[in-house]
């Protein structure tokens, strides 16, 4: 291992620090000269003695690292995680101390203990950068690998408290929120046999969609007041434009290309699994409770849920055919299949991510009208999004294993997309100016089809 590809190794094995980072910054707001200097040095020293403690204890240990590892950071990172979301929420309790020994201990640990098995690697794969000894190298690599990591981490933070300065306790929950996802991000590509979430896309892939979300809920720290009729009905119209133009051209019609190639009539089978997901939204409607926004309809069976807790599930209820339908598509990538091109990934993730952008507007908004406070509507608009990419990532494990569902799986998506658009739809017809609505439907429609065959051609 030479110097640049010891570099390119530094700047991957910093890129989960780096991420927490941001975090730290995101909730603790304004940052001193002091304080993210202090954050790069915790990153950056146990980054380096992590992969030195693994060149020292060898290659008999590497079976045993490499089981515990990924359990440890889900752990660590979830209990922070869950601890910043639990004290933004929490109006009596003021926020922990940003870089007190017990919290940075944690985080730097659980940004660092993969790179145990990095260092077991120096032991097949030996680092020659200057003329000394094996050992001298490894602790010349180990030491760059720190200093990386340190200036990686440093920035991070000063990047964070840019945005979390302004929005602390949003940008608590959503710091949080990100930590939970990578922990949850190292246990399942860990537990992932077939290798498919070790590939950086497809991890990428599931979170373009919570980005969305994110952008989509924080808007009620800018928005004030409510929107109008008008623009509501602009933002149901292009939301469920998009989602009918992703289950058609996304899901459906690539589905029956895909049986076809195989030489069957795809569209008998299409039809019965598309039917199949229609019944699947049609049960999640009859047994959880929950209620559509900006109207008196409340579905499911009788509850004591909060209106604030419905109108979230609404939302919940909606993502999961979007989840599958994600994750369908990054596992026809992964898997490179002919019959869909390897950009349409990267599209449908994007034009889901769009339309996230509405609907989490419409989970957050409505219910800080109902009272609830700014804080806590942000982060119910942040988890109605979050069985997008825990779905994606299932079914993408679910299509890799068993390569011959995925037309099957994308024919069930399309009806159940189908089914959740066609709902929506009332409501924008029931406007005065439904004009609007109607037109930002059919903007959504074109758009996502434009990007698709765009793309194809």
């Amino acid at each position: 291992m030479g110097l640049f590809e010891l570099i390119l190794l530094s700047v991957g094995l910093a890129m989960d620090a780096f991420a927490v980072s941001i975090c730290k910054g995101l909730s603790s707001g304004r940052v001193t000269k002091k304080e993210y200097l202090t954050c790069g040095i915790w990153f950056g020293v146990f980054q380096g003695i992590m992969p030195l403690t693994g060149y020292l204890v060898g290659s008999n240990f590497e079976k045993y690292i490499s089981m515990i590892a990924p359990w440890v950071a889900f752990v660590l990172l979830a209990l922070i995680g869950g601890n910043m979301i639990r004290e933004a929420l929490s109006p009596d309790e003021e926020l922990s101390p940003g870089f007190d020994f017990k919290t940075m201990f944690m985080m730097a640990v659980a940004t660092s203990i993969d790179a145990l098995a990095v260092g077991i690697t120096f032991v097949a794969v030996p680092v020659r950068v200057i003329g000394d000894g094996h050992l001298i190298n490894v602790i010349f690599a180990v030491i760059i690998i720190g200093v990386i990591t340190f200036i990686i981490s440093a920035a991070g933070v000063k990047i964070g408290s840019v945005f979390g300065d302004r929005y602390k306790s949003g940008s608590e929950i959503m710091g949080g929120t990100i930590l939970i996802f990578i922990g949850f991000r190292s246990l399942i590509t860990y537990l992932d046999r077939s290798q498919t979430l070790s590939d950086s896309e497809t991890i990428f892939g599931m979170l373009i969609p919570l980005i969305g979300t994110l952008v989509g809920s924080a808007v009620i720290y800018a928005k004030k007041d409510r929107f109008s009729d008008s623009r509501r009905a602009i933002l149901a119209g292009s939301s469920s434009g998009i989602m009918l133009s992703i289950a058609v051209w996304g899901m459906i019609e690539p589905a029956i290309n895909g049986l076809s190639r195989v030489n069957l009539n795809g569209i008998i089978p299409v039809t019965l699994c598309f039917l199949a997901g229609v019944l699947i939204q049609i049960l999640l409607d009859k047994f959880v409770p929950h209620k559509h926004v900006y109207s008196d309809l409340t579905e499911g069976p009788k509850s004591k849920l909060d209106p604030e807790m419905m109108v979230m599930l609404t939302e919940v209820i909606h993502h999961i055919p979007e989840g599958i339908a994600l994750g369908a598509i990054y596992a026809a990538h992964f898997m490179e299949t002919e019959w869909i091109s390897s950009s349409v990934a990267a599209v449908l993730a994007i034009a889901i991510a769009l339309q996230n952008i509405p609907e989490a507007i419409n989970v957050s908004l409505p219910i800080r009208e109902q009272g609830t406070g700014t804080n806590k509507a942000f982060f119910m608009g942040i988890v109605s999004g979050v069985p997008i990419p825990l779905l994606g990532v299932i079914t993408v494990v679910i299509a890799v294993l068993f390569p011959g569902f995925l037309p099957f799986i994308m024919a069930l998506a399309g009806g159940a997309l189908i089914f959740t658009t066609i709902e929506e739809i009332p409501h924008i017809a029931s406007q005065k100016d439904n004009d609007k609505g109607t037109l930002a439907f059919i903007a959504g429609f074109v758009i996502v089809m434009f990007m698709v065959f765009l793309r194809l051609s």
